[in-house]
């Protein structure tokens, strides 16, 4: 069945590529980006390809631009925009740490309660969190990632709750490290502010992290999964892809219960 879908950071990785492919399924797709470079192009390679989706510039920190979301009529909104940014906790600068939540959990929930609103109106859709395998899972400096996804993962459970008597969905999507870009630039933002003379974090200990980067997988494959859940009318509550991303965050919470310090 052909869905309306409103989806917000859809200028660039996982969010352009599922916008994409959800308009070739049929679907009407509504695609927002942060800036009007992505629009442009966006709205370029729609053209060319002949698909059903309506582009306009969403920066979601942006009041004047999350009011758009009123003017829209959809069954399912995907809050997809995000940033990711690197550091140690015991040292990133906190302008650093407050940014990142700015976007990925204040400006994501508020984005998301124009959705709400309108989904309760008419009582039922569904409104789906782009969250990760770092809503459940931590690793060394990925902190400041991790702590807006685990946000991001209570903001979800709790809001399931609260709207579920409305006829309201609420689901997430918990991707694995998929090679979009967003990870190596989230690995470079540290390195704009850490100094081996001021800071007590070992540089090499973060060069081996980052080290990591180089074992991402293929998007595509996530993309498919995204086209095949955000439409779905019935599905889990959490679907974390691959499976094996899976079975490592499922894992990970079992393995907190006995974790000694």
């Amino acid at each position: 069945m052909e869905k309306t879908i409103f989806i917000t950071g859809a200028g660039s990785g996982l969010g352009r590529g599922t916008a994409l492919g959800l308009a070739k399924r049929g679907h009407h797709v509504i695609a927002t980006t942060e800036i009007t470079s992505q629009k442009t192009d966006l709205m370029r390679e729609a053209k060319e390809l002949g698909l059903n989706m309506e582009v306009f510039k969403l920066d979601i920190t942006q009041e004047r631009d999350r009011n758009l979301i009123d003017e829209y009529d959809f069954d399912v909104f995907v809050s997809n925009a995000a940033i990711n940014e690197g550091g140690a906790l015991g040292e990133v600068p906190m302008e650093r740490f407050r940014a990142i939540f700015e976007v990925n959990v204040f400006a994501t929930l508020e984005s998301v309660q124009h959705a709400a609103r309108k989904l309760v109106k008419i009582g039922n859709g569904k409104i789906v969190f782009l969250s990760s395998m770092a809503g459940i899972i931590t690793t060394p400096f990925g902190g400041p990632y991790a702590a807006t996804k685990h946000a991001i993962e209570g903001i979800a459970l709790t809001l399931k709750d609260e709207l579920e008597t409305f006829g309201v969905q609420v689901a997430t999507i918990n991707p694995g490290a998929y090679n979009t870009g967003f990870n190596d630039r989230a690995a470079e933002e540290k390195w704009k502010w850490f100094d081996e003379a001021s800071n007590f974090t070992r540089k090499e200990d973060m060069e081996k992290q980052d080290a990591g980067l180089k074992n991402q997988l293929d998007p595509e494959d996530m993309i498919e999964k995204m086209i095949e859940i955000i439409p779905a009318d019935h599905h889990k509550f959490r679907t974390a892809y691959p499976e094996k991303t899976e079975k490592q965050m499922k894992k990970t919470e079992q393995e907190r219960w006995d974790m000694e310090v």
